[in-house]
Formats: structure tokens, sequence, C-alpha cells
């Protein structure tokens, strides 16, 4: 199948997901080697899961699938331009490429907005809308000089 057949899919299984109530008018496949390796839909509301997010669901699938943490090789197809937490999600997961329909302005028509997630992102944490506290920091520290003397660590 080419790009386009594997976007008309995704964008298929979203309309079914819409269709079903399970959630929102999102879908994302993970392929590699032109066969389906994984899908997601948006399963927030169906699962009371903040990050059910229809990327992060097809990431987990395939990464489960594939033994690994990492998606090498693969192209992901999601019908939508990923919002930070899924961007964030992509770049961990290290795909080979990311195809995408909507974009965010689209999603945004339609209630599903990122603008504001956005915007905290570049705030200073300390004029952040939820307030947010260090704590303990030389406990973390402690972690993670723990993780630079391990020997045997996996890096990602």
């Amino acid at each position: 199948m080419d790009s386009e057949s594997w976007m008309g899919k995704a964008i298929e299984l979203a309309r079914e997901n819409v269709r079903a109530g399970r959630g929102g008018p999102f879908a994302a496949l993970v392929v590699k080697d032109g066969a389906l390796l994984a899908s997601g839909t948006n399963l927030v509301t169906s699962t009371n899961d903040p990050t059910a997010h229809a990327e992060i669901v097809a990431i987990r699938e395939a990464c489960r699938a594939l033994g690994s943490f990492q998606l090498a090789g693969c192209e992901v197809y999601t019908t939508c331009e990923p919002c930070p937490m899924c961007m964030g999600a992509i770049y961990w997961a290290r795909p080979a490429r990311l195809y995408y329909a909507g974009t965010r302005a689209d999603a945004a028509r339609v209630g599903f907005d990122d603008a504001y997630i956005y915007e905290q992102i570049e705030t200073p944490v300390e004029a952040r809308a939820i307030p947010m506290t260090q704590l303990m920091r030389e406990g973390a520290l402690a972690a993670f000089a723990e993780w630079e003397r391990k020997s045997d660590k996996i890096q990602y």
C-alpha cells in the first residue's frame, strides 16, 4: 500500500471510532516494511485515561509487538498533527517518518485546542497555571548519579 492508502485506512478508523462512541475523531497506524504493525484510536473518554490518544495507543502496541521501546524503520500515520504529548512520545519512539492529515488548527475548530498547552510549555515554571513546586532535588540527583554509574544501562 502507498502512503495515501495507509492514511485513508487511518481516517476510516477515526470515523469508526466516532461512530462507535469510543472517543475522539483520531486514529494512528504504525507501519513497518509495508505491513501494519499496530493501530490505535482515541480512547480518552471510554477508558478515563487522558493519555489514551491514538498515537500513544498505537505506539504502545507497536513497541510491544517489536519487543522494543523504539520504532526504528517504522512509519506513523496519524489523522491529525500530533498534540504536544503525542509529539513527545513520537520523538522518544524515533520512527523513521510521520505522516499526518489534519492540522492542529483543524482540531481546534472542533474543540481539541492545544494552544493552552503550547503556551504553558513556554511559560516559566513559577508562572504556570498548575502550581509546580520543586521538592527533594538532592534525592533525584542521587538517582541520576546511580544511573550514571550503572555499567549495564540501556540508553534511550
